[in-house]
């Protein structure tokens, strides 16, 4: 397991100047100034962690706005927008409706009152955008409360989670050194 975590670390650094390369010989290289300010290819701990909180906050929105909002909140906080924009794939068609019934479990929490559940009901007893739509408008105000909450909350274990896989080779290699150094100055004693 930590062998793979320091795998993907050095592939990630590795993809760094790769990426830069890249955005130097394309159309985009007068912004290239402006994006080496902002950390939005750099490939270490905090741009990651930024990168995908965001990431993971934007997939939230509905249809083609994640990886455009992901941008924006990336270059306003400074993240990796590859990071940010790999983490909004969470959602998808098989995990929509799951992640937005518990954003409306989050609001009904928040809100006063009990609020119930809409049944999904699409006409013709089939899957149909017009059917998501229409159940999304019965979720209601739970929805739009809960909607920001859920984000806030995966954008945060997110964050979490990244310093901590970034963390845990540097005390695993710590507290193998520790070792070393207990078991050379037994052997001297």
């Amino acid at each position: 397991m930590m062998e793979r975590l320091c795998a993907l670390r050095r592939w990630l650094r590795g993809l760094e100047p790769r990426v830069r390369n890249h955005l130097g010989n394309s159309p985009f290289a007068h912004l290239q100034p402006w994006l080496e300010r902002r950390a939005l290819f750099r490939f270490q701990r905090q741009p990651l962690a930024l990168g995908v909180a965001a990431g993971l906050f934007c997939g939230l929105i509905p249809g083609p706005l994640q990886i455009p909002g992901t941008l924006a909140v990336c270059a306003w906080l400074r993240g990796n927008v590859v990071a940010g924009a790999v983490a909004t794939f969470y959602t998808n068609p098989l995990t929509i409706m799951p992640l937005y019934v518990v954003a409306f479990h989050l609001g009904a929490l928040v809100m006063p009152g009990e609020q119930p559940l809409p049944a999904w009901s699409p006409e013709g007893g089939g899957f149909s955008v017009e059917a998501m739509g229409g159940w999304m408008q019965a979720l209601g105000i739970p929805l739009l409360v809960g909607l920001p909450a859920l984000g806030l909350t995966l954008a945060a274990l997110g964050y979490a989670a990244v310093h901590v896989l970034w963390l845990v080779p540097a005390l695993q290699r710590k507290r193998r050194w520790q070792k070393c150094r207990e078991t050379l100055a037994g052997t001297d004693a």
